[in-house]
C-alpha cells in the first residue's frame, strides 16, 4: 500500500517562498519518476513539476524559473521549493507519480498566497 504525505504549506504573502516536501511509504521511491500537482478553488487539478528517477526535471510554464523539484531517494522524498509566489499559486498541493496509473492521492498540502 503507497503513501503519500504532503507537508510544509502555509500562509504567504506575495513574492514570498515555501518549501514542500512529499514522504512516499510502501515504494521502491528511487524507481519511481514523480510530480508535484495543484489543484486551485473551482478548477482541475494540473501538473505542476516532474522529476525522474534520474533526476532530470521539467516544470509547467506557469512556474518555470521560480519553483524548483528535487528528491532525495534515500529518505523517499520529494520537494517543491517555490519562489517569488503569486497569488494565484493559491491551491492545494499534492505529489504523485507523473504518469498513469496515479497511486491513490494523498490530503495534500495548502498553500495560500496573501497580503
Amino acid at each position: 500500500q503507497v503513501q503519500l504525505v504532503e507537508s510544509g504549506g502555509g500562509l504567504v504573502q506575495p513574492g514570498g517562498s515555501l518549501r514542500l516536501s512529499c514522504t512516499v511509504y510502501g515504494i521502491m521511491f528511487m524507481i519511481d519518476n514523480m510530480a508535484w500537482y495543484r489543484q486551485a478553488p473551482g478548477k482541475e487539478r494540473e501538473w505542476v513539476a516532474g522529476i525522474s528517477r534520474g533526476g532530470y526535471t521539467n516544470y509547467a510554464d506557469s512556474v518555470k524559473g521560480r519553483f524548483t523539484i528535487s528528491r532525495d531517494n534515500a529518505k523517499n522524498t520529494v520537494n517543491l521549493q517555490m519562489n517569488s509566489l503569486k497569488p494565484e499559486a493559491t491551491a492545494v498541493y499534492y505529489c504523485n507519480r507523473h504518469t498513469l496509473p496515479y497511486y491513490d492521492w494523498g490530503p495534500g498540502t495548502q498553500v495560500t498566497v496573501s497580503s
